[in-house]
């Protein structure tokens, strides 16, 4: 889902408020979420998962087109982790069978 898509569907959902006061909560969410990030905090939502930043050493990587070797510097990068709730709801919009802890097998 793209963001003019999640802004459609708030806006049908809530007829009551217009697209234009949906597309500002929505950017103002997505502003906090990287400012958050940009700080070093990390930014948590009960029962969907939590960002973080995390910095990636400097490497040697590939330039895909020559292959020729390449100096990668070190960067922040963002992380997503998902909430047991959001792991619970896929996988039983799945239909995927749970594992049974170890000491309940047969």
């Amino acid at each position: 889902m793209i963001r003019s898509e999640l802004v459609r569907k708030l806006t049908r959902t809530y007829p009551h408020l217009s697209s234009q006061v949906v597309e500002a909560a929505v950017e103002s969410i997505l502003n906090r979420i990287t400012d958050g990030l940009a700080q070093g905090a990390k930014v948590r939502f009960r029962g969907f998962g939590s960002f973080a930043s995390k910095m990636r050493k400097q490497r040697m990587g590939r330039n895909p087109r020559t292959g020729n070797p390449v100096q990668v510097e070190e960067k922040q990068v963002p992380t997503f982790r998902a909430s047991k709730q959001l792991l619970t709801r896929l996988t039983a919009a799945r239909n995927i069978p749970t594992a049974k802890p170890f000491a309940d097998r047969k």
